[in-house]
């Protein structure tokens, strides 16, 4: 346990009036220290985020770029099931490109401005405790607030830089609906709900000693605040005033622009940061607040085993995202039977669902969506794979390997955690899009084709896994170059048909080779050429992770 202990007040006057700065003391030197850290990955962030919006916007304006158009989408979002993927129904009552972005991108946003705040936050607190690190800093002339403080000022710094960045681009991309007054606040109804969650992270990193448990809770959290506005915008409008999700929404950007909810949130960042500096002061350093639950005098058999231990390391990440996939799953199928309604008079979405083929334009819907599903699943895959990274660089995977376990099956448990779980969440999903598809639209025979077409994302998602494990064994710190994968595979495989994208384009992604049921006949090649290139690629992984030395600590 460190501390910072005020000076001793030679002259009889109170130290006690200087308390407040020191306990901020380095914070600056935090600051500086943080940014030069995530220069890199906050400008991904930044840019993903900035360019994604941009392309949404010029989608928006090439597909309804008619009062026709427009007056269509309004009839097609008009329903309980479009609403809660969406937003408030206000929002339709002038439908430009501008309230579009409001009302179908907003909330999405959302989630992932929230999860860039609380990856920041938890970065640069609770994993910087668990690592040792936080107290070899604090035995320096550093305040006890300082790291949060300096994490807080990180994502702050994130979320203003993003604002300003959509801010400037959606003005200079001209399109009627979008003005300078709408684009500067939507800009910063970003950083408000950003500056929300950071705050829940500074909370949630006092709870728990472990990142992964502290960034679990804020983004249950999330979680949290987007069903209750998803609720609230299908039926009782309070549900939506107890999310920080449904206050944004609420400023009707593009619309009605009123600013005010955005000082909900503003007030709300504040009292969660100001709780997260209190709790601090209750806990020593690499503690939490939450006592460690006491195990059992003796481990399981399964634990004893490298898969069982891999897999419980892997447990709370894969019920995570298996209950996000279920509940994505069950969205998408809610609005299965609405899909030829809904798109019926947008030209470039009726194109790229012909391309898909299909005897429906339910089965063509289903096909584009479930490519989301299976890059969502691929995203896990990635996590996993990367896990024995985590564990080498934290000094975890020495005193392991130190024993009889060999390296083939300690790299090898996690990879089998990583194809099974993958593979795992996509029969979870494909369940869940079938069961409320079923229901949806009144066909009870979809819930197998869809389960059947999530699953033969898997070969994929293997090849993914397969490229992870490859990094990890030849080029150890190039590890997160695997996440081109998903990333890619969203591009092409989601927005390629309506852009139009070339086939080559296509083909470089391995979820291009899979066929797109239900709409598309099953084709056995390409999934044992999937199957066989992941063989190989974890296969040469393993190879070169029993070549190279261990990072040692």
């Amino acid at each position: 346990m460190t501390g910072t202990v005020a000076p001793l007040d030679v002259s009889g006057t109170s130290a006690t009036t200087g308390t407040a700065s020191v306990a901020f003391t380095g914070t600056g030197t935090l600051v500086r220290f943080g940014l030069r850290r995530d220069r890199v990955r906050m400008s991904v962030w930044l840019l993903a985020l900035t360019l994604g919006t941009l392309a949404t916007a010029a989608e928006y304006k090439a597909l309804y770029a008619t009062p026709e158009q427009r007056a269509a989408a309004v009839g097609s979002m008009d329903s309980p099931a479009a609403l809660a993927m969406t937003g408030p129904r206000h929002y339709l009552s002038d439908y430009t490109a501008g309230a579009m972005l409001g009302h179908q991108l907003l909330g999405f946003m959302a989630v992932l401005v929230g999860l860039m705040s609380v990856l920041i936050v938890t970065r640069h607190t609770r994993d910087e405790e668990e690592t040792g690190r936080a107290e070899l800093v604090r035995s320096t002339v550093v305040g006890h607030h300082a790291q949060l403080a300096s994490a807080l000022v990180l994502a702050a710094v994130a979320n203003l830089a993003l604002a300003l960045l959509l801010a400037l681009g959606l003005t200079a991309t001209g399109i009627d609906g979008i003005g300078p007054g709408g684009a500067l606040l939507y800009g910063f109804t970003h950083a408000a709900i950003g500056l929300v969650f950071a705050g829940t992270a500074a909370v949630t990193a006092q709870i728990t000693a472990h990142t992964r448990g502290a960034s679990g809770l804020a983004l249950a959290a999330i979680g949290v605040a987007y069903v209750l506005r998803a609720s609230g915008d299908v039926g009782n409008d309070a549900l939506s005033w107890l999310s920080p999700i449904g206050w944004i929404q609420r400023t009707y950007v593009f619309v009605d622009d009123r600013w005010w909810p955005i000082a909900l949130c503003l007030a709300l960042a504040a009292s969660t940061a100001a709780y997260g500096f209190v709790l601090s002061t209750r806990r020593d350093v690499g503690a939490g607040l939450r006592a460690a639950r006491l195990g059992r005098r003796t481990a399981s058999d399964a634990l004893t085993r490298p898969f069982g231990f891999a897999l419980r390391l892997h447990r709370a990440t894969l019920l995570g995202f298996g209950a996000g996939l279920c509940l994505m799953g069950v969205m998408y199928g809610s609005i299965l039977g609405e899909a030829a309604d809904m798109v019926k008079d947008v030209e470039q979405v009726q194109e790229a669902l012909a391309r898909i083929g299909g005897s429906t334009v339910a089965e063509s819907f289903a096909s584009m969506v479930m490519v989301v599903v299976a890059v969502v699943a691929a995203v896990y895959v990635v996590m996993a794979a990367l896990r024995p990274r985590a564990e080498e660089s934290a000094g975890r995977a020495e005193p392991l390997l130190a024993t009889g376990l060999s390296r083939n099956r300690w790299l090898g448990s996690h990879v089998a955690v990583a194809l099974a779980g993958g593979t795992a969440l996509l029969v979870l999903a494909g369940l869940g899009f079938g069961l409320a598809g079923a229901a949806s639209a009144g066909d009870g025979g979809l819930v197998l084709d869809l389960v059947g077409a999530a699953v033969a994302y898997a070969p994929a998602l293997w090849v993914t896994v397969g490229v992870a494990v490859l990094l990890f064994g030849w080029f150890p710190r190039a590890g997160a170059v695997a996440w081109i994968v998903p990333v890619y595979a969203f591009l092409v495989g989601y927005l390629g048909p309506i852009l139009q994208l070339p086939d080559w384009m296509k083909n470089l992604s391995p979820f291009g080779h899979v066929p797109q049921l239900p709409a598309a006949g099953m084709n056995w090649t390409p999934l044992l050429a999937l199957t066989a290139v992941a063989a190989g690629l974890i296969l040469l992984g393993l190879m070169g992770f029993r070549r190279r030395d261990l990072e040692t600590k």
